[in-house]
């Protein structure tokens, strides 16, 4: 693959920074720092374009907070201006990561995500009596810098791109040398670009018939047990080499119905996972009660409820919506 150069002035460009501030206010316009930002918004691009040119980007500067969705993350926020680097050069760059992935990644992708990824397993549930479900263990904090550097200087030989990319990279560890942080854009690409090495070997060399990977969850599809066991065997060596682990692994008679992201697949349906359902349960009534008591907004309510109903309406969850909207009128 021919490795592309001399990408940096395109994403210092002013043009480019003033949509990379765009993309990266969006739904955050009333939070004091991009107020700030935005009171010198000129001088500010100004000098991220300077730093950008010169490789001395300011990074790091992360406020650190926990969630439980439905299992606890630690989420980097990463400073406004440094979320306006990680659009501008994901405005950038984008197209040269998707250029590495095979068809059937899903993650961080324009015209992909995680519905289409629902379609293609409910495909390959359709079309195959077994399949392996596959998850790497603490994903994001076990993946190798030197790993990662290295692949990244097989796709970019922009010298001043790649200085800005390893000071990202090194800007956060969680054992010296691995991890990358959960909330940064950046973060996302990487972590997806990581596996394609893997993706395309299971795909060209060992001739995987389906294989489906929405981030590090994976499905390999197959008409009988002995070659998803040799797939795993595969994967398992591929995967120890990027110093990843895999969590146990599933195998699964696909008309008994796959999970994989929130749902359970079958060859003709889609059911919510019981922990989607509780969740789901769970936020609704939360946002309820707090639009009933003038703690949020209508307009932040119908922003958190539809890509809410969004998800579960994907699923065959007619009468459990029915039924929790009238739990709350």
């Amino acid at each position: 693959m021919k490795r592309k150069g001399f990408l940096i002035d395109d994403v210092a460009s002013l043009d480019n920074l003033y949509l990379a501030y765009y993309k990266a206010k969006r739904g955050k316009t009333c939070k004091r720092e991009v107020i700030s930002f935005s009171e010198k918004l000129d001088s500010n691009l100004k000098v991220l374009q300077k730093q950008l040119l010169t490789g001395n980007v300011e990074v790091g500067n992360y406020n650190y907070f926990k969630i439980y969705d439905p299992k606890e993350r630690v989420i980097c926020a990463a400073s406004f201006p440094e979320r306006v680097l990680h659009h501008a050069i994901m405005n950038v760059c984008h197209r040269y990561f998707d250029s590495t992935l095979i068809y059937d990644t899903y993650a961080t992708r324009i015209g992909k995500g995680t519905y289409k990824a629902i379609e293609r397993a409910m495909y390959g549930a359709k079309l195959y009596k077994f399949v392996l479900k596959l998850d790497v263990r603490k994903y994001f904090d076990s993946i190798s810098h030197d790993v990662l550097k290295s692949k990244l200087r097989t796709l970019f030989k922009d010298p001043l791109l790649l200085i800005v990319f390893n000071k990202i990279i090194d800007s956060y560890s969680v054992n010296e040398g691995f991890g990358l942080p959960i909330g940064n854009l950046t973060s996302q690409y990487f972590a997806n670009y990581y596996l394609s090495y893997i993706d395309h070997y299971m795909k060209e060399v060992q001739k995987v018939p389906l294989y489906v990977r929405y981030m590090d969850d994976i499905l390999i599809f197959g008409d009988d047990k002995s070659s998803i066991n040799r797939a795993y065997s595969c994967i398992s060596l591929l995967m120890n080499e990027h110093y990843l682990q895999l969590k146990q692994p599933i195998a699964i008679k696909t008309y008994n119905g796959i999970p994989f992201l929130g749902y359970r697949i079958y060859p003709n349906k889609v059911l919510l996972s019981a922990r989607s359902k509780k969740r789901f349960i769970n936020k609704y009534i939360k946002y309820v009660n707090l639009l009933n008591n003038d703690a949020m907004s209508e307009n932040d309510f119908v922003r958190h409820i539809l890509p809410l109903f969004a998800f579960v309406q994907k699923a065959y969850t007619k009468k459990l919506r029915l039924n929790i909207m009238g739990r709350t009128e």
